[in-house]
């Protein structure tokens, strides 16, 4: 139980429905849904379109998505990669002929196609009970009427705003400034959109119209995009991956996800006895980061889209752990194995539902970097996603750019089941902070023995480009010491990632958890 004289929040208690998320109004607009007798998997979309509106720097129609869901009865975990694909005249020689070592991030060639709608409408088909005109009528009418801006996102704003370009600037600064607490933010375009994909399903967003306004706003900066590239957008169902941490299973997503990366940290954290350190100390920390340099360097070495992995087996081996775990050294911190730094920004929401049939959904949806790309269509303002940008130019690698290809993606979202039966739905914000992030919440509650709501407020830090982020929550002592061990330590100027979490007890009531660095909370009935 928390200090009730300190600030905090409490867990959320519910027995019938519960939901999770960063932004109080799409949380009150998937309880709703519960409500109306729609199950978890019809909230999580309702919920997850309407953050588009009240969180756009963070996500939209023009991005990704990945999804894990049990259903009701039944402790099956199952997938769906709702990530896009290159378009087909995508080149990484011209690139690398233009003197580009990387992908170019806020250009249209960084651009995928974007797939979260294609996977929205087949979830809500083929998983849900409700139908496409109820679960959007909520995203719908808010972006008609419009969102009072809430503080976090009027933070973020400003932080992101300089990538906006074109069209994009109108769409997004129509006062010419980033909008402060409150001001009401309206997406008419987007409006019109959802209720022609509430008409008439996918094809009203990826051919037709939208199409067109699509494909002349990325083709008019230097994409290769064609309707034929939209038409052929498709999610796949695909099969998790899990292993054991302790007591959890975690599950993930296979690549062309990040998941795996938290299992390999989990993995070389387990070769020390993290629960005899301080939870919030130094000897923690440095260790945590050791893993986190050390499980990235091997993520960016092997992950890609799922047909290109060739090393998956090798990466969630336990002699692998074992090995890179003898590298470190518990006194020094090592020379950084790899840069992992994606920018600055990297901006996704998630949210979790459990309804009153206990089926369970944990779903990630993202444009990437702060407002994506920066490129949004002239009709109807869809901001694209930058998830290009997850490519290498390097010839050869698994994850280079080519036509067709998924690219390697850092949103993933979590579930964890012990002996056998699923116990919670997780997800952890932050772009490359969420491999990390997965394992330090899951190593909060399973060494320390907190609770989710204990687990998601606990301070983080990160190792990002030779530099250590530390979180305010830590103490000036622990920074010096991680100083004195050789970590390059600063304190962020933003807070690190953001979480949500719903917990199914034994005892059969739902436990939801939301990360006080958002605006968001968990919400039950």
């Amino acid at each position: 139980m928390r200090d009730f004289h300190q600030p905090g929040r409490s867990a959320v208690y519910a027995d019938n429905g519960m939901v999770a998320t960063s932004h109080p109004l799409a949380a009150q607009a998937a309880l709703d849904i519960l409500k109306k007798g729609g199950n978890a998997m019809d909230a999580a979309i309702a919920g997850a379109i309407l953050l588009g509106i009240c969180e756009p720097q963070m996500t939209g129609i023009g991005g990704d998505c990945f999804a894990l869901w049990s259903p009701a009865g039944s402790d099956e975990i199952h997938a769906m990669n709702g990530s896009g694909r290159a378009p087909a005249g995508s080149d990484a020689d011209a690139l690398r002929g233009e003197g580009h070592s990387t992908m170019p991030l806020n250009d249209a060639r960084s651009v995928t196609i974007p797939t979260a709608i294609d996977a929205f409408c087949r979830l809500s088909e083929e998983q849900g009970k409700l139908g496409l005109e109820a679960i959007l009528a909520p995203a719908i009418q808010y972006a008609d009427s419009g969102v009072r801006v809430a503080p976090r996102v009027a933070f973020d704003w400003p932080n992101c705003a300089d990538v906006l370009q074109g069209d994009a600037l109108r769409h997004f600064l129509p006062a010419g400034t980033p909008p402060k607490p409150g001001t009401l933010f309206r997406a008419p375009g987007q409006a019109e959109v959802l209720r022609r994909i509430a008409a008439s399903g996918r094809d009203a967003f990826y051919t037709g119209e939208v199409a067109e306004d699509m494909v002349s706003a990325l083709r008019q900066l230097g994409g290769a995009h064609t309707l034929d590239d939209f038409a052929a957008a498709r999610a796949d169902y695909s099969d998790p991956i899990s292993s054991h941490y302790g007591g959890i299973e975690l599950v993930e997503h296979a690549p062309n996800g990040q998941g795996a990366t938290a299992m390999l940290i989990l993995n070389i954290l387990a070769q020390f006895d993290i629960a005899a350190m301080e939870p919030f100390g130094p000897e923690r920390a440095h260790i945590e980061a050791e893993a986190t340099k050390l499980g990235y360097d091997a993520r960016n070495r092997f992950l890609a889209d799922f047909d290109y992995v060739t090393r998956l087996e090798h990466m969630l081996s336990m002699d692998t752990a074992k090995k890179l775990a003898a590298q470190i050294d518990p006194k020094r911190a090592m020379a950084q194995a790899s840069t992992v730094s994606e920018a600055i920004h990297k901006e996704t929401i998630y949210i979790t539902v459990v309804d009153q049939d206990r089926m369970a959904v944990s779903l990630i949806y993202s444009i990437f970097h702060g407002f994506g790309s920066g490129i949004a269509s002239d009709r109807f303002g869809i901001l694209f996603q930058n998830r290009g940008a997850g490519f290498s130019l390097e010839h050869g690698h698994p994850n280079e750019l080519a036509p067709g290809k998924r690219p390697m993606h850092t949103i993933i979202p979590g579930m964890t089941r012990r002996n056998g039966a699923v116990e919670m739905a997780f997800g952890v914000m932050g772009g490359a902070y969420q491999a990390n992030g997965h394992a330090r919440v899951l190593t909060n509650m399973e060494d320390f023995g907190m609770y989710p709501q204990a687990a998601l407020d606990a301070p983080r830090s990160f190792p990002d480009a030779g530099i250590l982020t530390v979180e305010r929550g830590y103490s000036d002592a622990t920074r010096a010491a991680l100083s004195e061990m050789g970590h390059h330590v600063e304190i962020p100027q933003t807070p690190i990632g953001g979480a949500q979490a719903i917990r199914l007890d034994t005892d059969g009531y739902l436990e939801g958890a939301s990360d006080p660095r958002k605006d968001g909370c968990a919400l039950g009935y």
